[in-house]
């Protein structure tokens, strides 16, 4: 994977721009709030993500690791591809779009090109709980690190869930069944096996 680029900027264009790494020009695909930050014959340095399909590699290239991270777990919603999850981070800033989808705010959801209602609904099923707290919202709580570890699923959690997803189950159905063995996993030190919630997982999906 080609983490990120660092290199003289050659040309900017309307959705992307050519960084000129080594004597070697990438052309990047931007939103326009990073394409702005380019300027041609500047050197800048952009987090990047490699989509590989059969008759193309494209390069997306972000202004933070924040808005990579981001475009990245968009794309695990059903209907959600690289144009879209990049026309998203075009309409909001990754912040933005957290709060977007914690507040089921379908109205904003559907101001992104190429999304209806029932594609916003989708996206807040599958999404919701997985994007985090917003980090402007994280640095101003009290309590700081302790405040942002209550919004984010705990870590056994994200991995049972990143397991059945990469079997082939929707996030949805993910949760859904997690949310149905989690009161009897925990352990007298409240630790989770990850390994028997998984399997315990499999055998609540497989009944459905």
């Amino acid at each position: 994977m080609i983490a990120h680029l660092d290199g003289t900027v050659a040309a900017v264009a309307p959705d992307g721009a050519v960084i000129d790494v080594g004597g070697v020009g990438l052309l990047v695909q931007c939103t326009p709030a990073t394409l702005a930050g380019l300027r041609t014959g500047e050197r800048a340095k952009v987090a990047t993500s490699l989509v590989v399909r059969e008759d193309a590699l494209t390069l997306f290239g972000f202004a933070s690791d924040d808005e990579r991270g981001t475009f990245e777990l968009l794309q695990t919603a059903s209907g959600v591809g690289p144009r879209l999850a990049l026309a998203m981070l075009a309409v909001f800033s990754p912040d933005a779009l957290r709060r977007a989808v914690a507040a089921e705010d379908l109205a904003a959801l559907t101001t992104v090109p190429g999304i209806g209602r029932k594609g916003a609904q989708r996206i807040v099923l599958e999404l919701a709980g997985r994007l985090g707290a917003p980090i402007g919202d994280l640095q101003v709580t009290a309590g700081g690190a302790a405040a942002g570890g209550a919004a984010r699923l705990a870590p056994w959690r994200e991995q049972v869930q990143a397991g059945l997803i990469s079997l082939g189950w929707q996030a949805r159905e993910a949760d859904q069944a997690i949310t149905t063995i989690e009161p009897d996993l925990a352990d007298g030190d409240g630790e989770v096996d990850v390994a028997a919630a998984l399997r315990a997982a499999l055998r609540v999906l497989s009944r459905s």
